[in-house]
């Protein structure tokens, strides 16, 4: 069962989207306007600003950013927008940050048998640091939590079979 999942996740990835797109850079300034961006977001160097970080995913299982920075200890309000159509049954989405060193395969892994509990796998709850709701097309949610000491941690989709595209980094500075 997982050599299936795992054949249908990479002819999936191989048949869906454009992986050639050039991506803009974008910083946006703390106290300004809110700034989406299809690339890593750099918040301002206010230690005590709110981080207000908009990511996206669709229908071809992609986030619109792989890489997101902010200050430890700064207070994050992250939304999570399903763009795509289909329904969460068929193509749901959630954020979840690990904790350093969790095994984000393992995590997947026993995320697949997890939809009792919105794909959020008990025996790694103490390795999940935050996460969102599951959402299916046309859904947001929005979570605030403090950013964590500083580091580099794995964020992804928990929804089976969807962290094999689904994933980025949260560079804590």
């Amino acid at each position: 069962m997982k050599k299936l999942l795992l054949v249908f996740v990479a002819a999936l990835a191989l048949s869906c989207g454009d992986n050639n797109k050039k991506e803009d850079v974008t910083t946006p300034k703390i106290g300004g306007p809110k700034v989406e961006s299809k690339t890593p977001v750099t918040t301002g160097t206010t230690d005590n600003a709110v981080a207000e970080i908009t990511i996206t995913g669709n229908d071809q299982m992609k986030f619109d950013l792989s890489q997101i920075r902010v200050k430890a200890g700064q207070k994050v309000r992250l939304t999570l927008k399903h763009v795509g159509k289909m329904e969460k049954a068929v193509m749901g989405h959630n954020w979840a940050l690990l904790a350093p060193g969790t095994d984000m395969a393992a995590v997947g892994q026993a995320a697949a048998s997890a939809e009792k509990s919105d794909y959020i796998p008990s025996e790694y709850k103490d390795k999940i640091l935050e996460h969102t709701k599951m959402l299916g097309g046309g859904e947001s949610d929005t979570i605030e939590f403090e950013a964590p000491a500083a580091g580099t941690y794995d964020y992804m989709c928990t929804f089976p079979g969807h962290y094999a595209l689904m994933q980025g980094k949260l560079i804590v500075e």
